[in-house]
């Protein structure tokens, strides 16, 4: 028996949904847009740089992150 066309696995609904994220995404940082985000230098990110060290821990933007990724997730789920 053949699939209906309309009806979409979840998993390549998925992947489509992903697939035009990171369209955006790409077209938006040649744009310059994410850059005027100014991500990886939030208040709270570590830096330290000495002579011949420099050490970056991007607590505030891991954090940021994975709090939009968890809400999207939830969305998605919810849906």
């Amino acid at each position: 028996m053949a699939k209906d066309v309309m009806t979409l696995d979840p998993i390549a609904k998925g992947l489509i949904i992903v697939g035009i994220c990171l369209i955006f995404l790409g077209i938006a940082w040649q744009m310059g847009w994410l850059q005027s985000l100014r991500l990886g230098r939030l208040p709270g990110d570590i830096a330290i740089e000495r002579e011949n060290v420099h050490i970056y821990i991007p607590l505030t933007t891991g954090l940021l992150l994975s709090t939009l990724f968890a809400l999207i997730s939830w969305l998605f789920k919810k849906s």
